[in-house]
């Protein structure tokens, strides 16, 4: 019960990304600086942290990020930068919960990637993915009502994009940690077995796109309360809701156990769903929309209990 409670406090922590991100593009914020400035308020965080409390690893990461600089554009820009540019650009056009359904099919995502880095992926847990997409698709059909398929599919894209983004930028740098390949390095250091100096890596390795960006779309200042959201994002969602998730998998002592903490994760859904409703005055979805989210989270729970069986 424990794990499953941190799991769940770590799903509404996760959630405050889609409904803050909704209510910045809502308020006029330019989808640039949403995205982007999570990222600043992590590399400040992180850096302050690291450079108090862990001032070796942190010139040990500055070290690596240099020598490396190349793998970790490429890890840092698609893992962390194309994701989450992706996923606040869909906030635009499709409320937080829909985002946040949509975002559930990095499960079907993740072993298609993994199988192309030459990973084994069981032809079983495969196909409940399909459960999943045919939620996600539902949920998707319930936009379609109060706009268009030019609106929907530009809310629905992106995310499918930055659910093979994810992954690819986090395997990449798990190949690094674990032998490189003949494109990849093998990153053997102190720092690559720190979580949060791998994330200050990846945070790193995504300024050259933030960068590109704010270049090219040139957006308008950000206004102090999309300064002040994306520092909450920064908080919750970067650092409580990771710390937490993280908790309730180290505390897992079995398979069953293990997959109990995964499938909380789910709960971003419902949480992000309340939110906008409750802050942002939302509309509750209609049947399509609840079938949606029940076979999301059924199929999500379902392919998690089957890859921890095994």
């Amino acid at each position: 019960m424990r794990i499953i409670l941190t799991g769940i406090f770590a799903a509404l922590f996760f959630s405050t990304t889609f409904v803050l991100n909704r209510a910045m593009s809502l308020d006029g914020g330019h989808w640039v600086w949403s995205a982007s400035l999570r990222y600043f308020w992590m590399l400040a965080i992180l850096s302050v942290a690291l450079f108090i409390g862990r001032r070796k690893l942190f010139i040990q990461s500055l070290k690596l990020y240099a020598r490396h600089f190349k793998f970790w554009t490429i890890a840092g820009g698609v893992g962390f930068g194309v994701f989450y540019a992706l996923i606040t650009f869909s906030a635009s056009y499709s409320p937080g919960w829909v985002v946040a359904a949509t975002w559930q099919t990095t499960i079907l995502a993740t072993p298609i990637v993994l199988l192309g880095f030459g990973k084994k992926i069981p032809l079983r847990a495969m196909l409940l993915t399909l459960i999943i997409f045919a939620g996600v698709l539902l949920v998707n059909l319930e936009s379609v009502k109060d706009s268009s398929w030019a609106t929907v599919l530009l809310g629905a894209v992106p995310v499918f994009i930055a659910a093979f983004a994810y992954p690819f930028g986090n395997q990449l740098v798990w190949e690094a940690m674990n032998g490189g390949g003949r494109l990849i390095p093998a990153l053997d250091s102190p720092a690559m077995d720190d979580p949060f100096c791998r994330v200050l890596l990846l945070t790193l390795g995504s300024l050259p796109l933030w960068g590109v960006l704010i270049l090219v779309t040139s957006p308008p200042s950000p206004s102090v309360n999309q300064l002040v959201n994306t520092a909450l994002v920064a908080v919750f969602s970067g650092i409580a809701a990771t710390s937490l998730f993280l908790y309730a998998r180290h505390k897992a002592r079995s398979a069953a156990e293990l997959a109990a903490a995964d499938c909380t994760q789910s709960m971003e859904v419902v949480f992000s769903l309340g939110g906008e409703v409750l802050l942002l005055n939302g509309v509750l979805p209609g049947l399509l929309g609840w079938a949606g989210i029940g076979m999301t989270m059924i199929g999500l729970i379902l392919y998690i209990r089957v890859q921890n069986v095994r």
